[in-house]
């Protein structure tokens, strides 16, 4: 063990800081020599000198420590959409605002969360040319006077600033206020409504996103599951209120029960609709039951 200090400073002062070679030698009492010139080597060890040629230092490519330089970064979460804002007016006790009716009429409606459809008086609906008959389904209501049958259309377009949606279901009632009628939930269930009372506006941001399997058809479980049961539920209450007119012999009796099938068929006719729309964006059979 005495010789491997001595061989370590050894080591460390005779590397040179040329390039040149370098010869090994081991004299008589096993020291182990280093030196850059063949002539300080006696000639009884030159036989057995070991020449070793250093490795010329090169300057490595730099290189990038991503663990410590470059934290890997966040993959960049989809920004939440902006929303359409539009204006407010407040009427009384309500809040109003313009709404554009299938590409045609504007009309300032009232905006009511609560509002299973939307409402158009039936000046509006004559405006719309819009065409009542015996064929047309009908929610019933419960009015100040008593039950009655209104009846239910379709309005080809709803448009609420830049916010827009076709296929918008809507009962014909005249309000007793003479209003023009409520945005209801046909149209705004399809959007996240945000109401600000203070500044008088009202944002509106699309439920529907980048689908994924998480959001069949870019939707998420609960607008699926919610679409299926409002359907489910006025079909069941249609349905019951069938049996409190089958057995009636009256001729008005006879044609609500016509108008009430007729409505069934309407709903049924919409959940296969969603049914379809479901299946094809891959909608998971337990959201839809």
């Amino acid at each position: 063990m005495k010789f491997v200090i001595p061989f370590i400073i050894m080591l460390a002062v005779l590397v040179p800081s040329s390039y040149g070679d370098m010869y090994k030698w081991v004299d008589e009492k096993g020291t182990v020599h280093f030196t850059d010139d063949l002539s300080n080597i006696p000639e009884d060890y030159r036989p057995e000198v070991e020449t070793r040629n250093p490795t010329k230092e090169t300057s490595a490519p730099e290189t990038k420590d991503k663990s410590t330089f470059s934290p890997p970064s966040e993959a960049p979460k989809p920004s939440e959409p902006e929303g359409a804002k539009v204006e407010l007016l407040k009427k009384g006790q309500v809040w109003t605002t313009d709404v554009l009716l299938n590409g045609r009429i504007r009309r300032h409606l009232i905006v009511d969360s609560g509002a299973s459809f939307m409402l158009i008086n039936p000046e509006m609906a004559k405006e719309l040319d819009i065409v009542v008959n015996e064929n047309t389904p009908v929610i019933p209501m419960t009015t100040v006077s008593g039950h009655i049958f209104t009846p239910l259309v379709l309005l080809n377009s709803v448009r609420v600033g830049k916010a827009e949606v076709e296929d918008v279901e809507a009962v014909i009632y005249k309000l007793p206020s003479s209003g023009d009628g409520l945005l209801g939930n046909s149209f705004l269930n399809k959007y996240r409504v945000t109401l600000d009372s203070i500044r008088g506006k009202m944002t509106l941001v699309s439920m529907q996103g980048i689908p994924s399997p998480d959001r069949p058809g870019g939707y998420e479980r609960d607008f699926w599951v919610s679409q299926f049961r409002f359907y489910r539920g006025f079909l069941e209450m249609m349905e019951k209120l069938k049996k409190n007119y089958e057995g009636r012999e009256t001729g008005s009796a006879r044609t609500e029960l016509n108008r009430i099938n007729i409505t069934i068929q309407y709903f049924e006719n919409r959940l296969n609709e969603w049914d379809q729309k479901a299946s094809f964006a891959g909608v998971p059979r337990n959201w839809r039951e």
